[in-house]
């Protein structure tokens, strides 16, 4: 059973999607860019999400995002679905694209945590050694200098899309937006620390390729390969499915966010249990989700105190 997570209006979190069994289906091409694109600007708008980075790798998705208005898993299901059929569709595709895990939802808790996890999604096909420079990959992804005042722009795809269905827009615009608490004034500071934290990210994933005598593979070979293919590298078993960031050196914030996440498990914990004897005028904590959606739980509107 899955621990309950608190979905919090205005928090911010680094999402990661993975394909079955590391197939290649999301191998950067036109087609499956705009795919991707188009789907992710028209999931936001219909949820108010505000997207502020992402990555496309071949075999998952990275994003961060901002979910303004408290409807993460409306937001996750309707995004995932949209590209699931379109590429199943593009790469005429027999079964799940997905993953059986669930979305990894990690939520940044801190200005040094966005900073982070930010820099870590752009140089992630430098990580893999399938570039030099987070710049050349040529899936879809934001570069440092779009930060906050940039925007991704696709036509509504002709794979499973209706066009008579009003929905479908013919034209979808991904604005990217500026983290919470980074206002235009200081825009250019915060993508200065992003661009030097991905240079950092870059150097260390260079060495790492030039310590395992691995050689990159260079974009023009990443869009050859097969999507039928499948990841050969070792992956460790992904044991670890962390509920939040701070970033390093963070020790207070880190203690501040556990404690959190404790008094609202405990919180719901306690709540479900009276529900389940029948007591529906229990009152779930802040942030619960599933049960006000699904069930019509009262939720208090005050956020539990550490």
């Amino acid at each position: 059973m899955s621990q309950p997570r608190e979905i919090a209006p205005g928090a911010t979190y680094l999402l990661t999607r993975r394909v079955l069994r590391r197939h290649f289906l999301l191998r950067p091409d036109v087609a499956i860019n705009q795919l991707l694109i188009y789907a992710l600007a028209v999931s936001a708008r219909r949820f108010g999400v505000e997207v502020h980075a992402l990555c496309a790798m071949s075999t998952h998705l990275h994003l961060i995002v901002t979910d303004v208005q408290g409807v993460l898993p409306r937001f996750l299901q309707f995004f995932h679905r949209l590209v699931a059929l379109g590429t199943k569709v593009l790469r005429k595709w027999e079964g799940p694209v997905w993953d059986h895990e669930a979305t990894s939802v990690v939520r940044l808790a801190t200005p040094a945590a966005v900073v982070e996890k930010m820099a870590y999604v752009l140089a992630n096909p430098v990580a893999a050694g399938l570039v030099r420079h987070a710049r050349e990959w040529p899936g879809v992804k934001v570069d440092v200098g779009e930060l906050g005042r940039g925007a991704l722009h696709a036509r509504r795809p002709s794979a499973y899309l209706d066009p008579e269905n009003p929905q479908w827009v013919e034209d979808a615009t991904l604005p990217l937006a500026l983290p919470p608490g980074i206002e235009q004034e200081s825009a250019e500071g915060f993508r200065q620390q992003v661009a030097a934290e991905l240079e950092r990210q870059e150097a260390q994933a260079r060495a790492e390729v030039e310590r395992r005598g691995l050689r990159v593979l260079g974009a023009e070979r990443v869009s050859k390969v097969s999507p039928y293919d499948r990841a050969k590298s070792s992956e460790g078993l992904r044991e670890r499915n962390p509920t939040f960031a701070v970033g390093h050196e963070q020790g207070e914030a880190w203690r501040t966010a556990a404690a959190a996440v404790r008094a609202f498990r405990a919180s719901y914990r306690a709540a479900l249990g009276r529900w389940c004897v029948g007591v529906r005028s229990v009152i779930f904590p802040a942030g619960t989700w599933w049960m006000r959606t699904f069930h019509g739980a009262s939720v208090t509107d005050v956020a539990l105190a550490v």
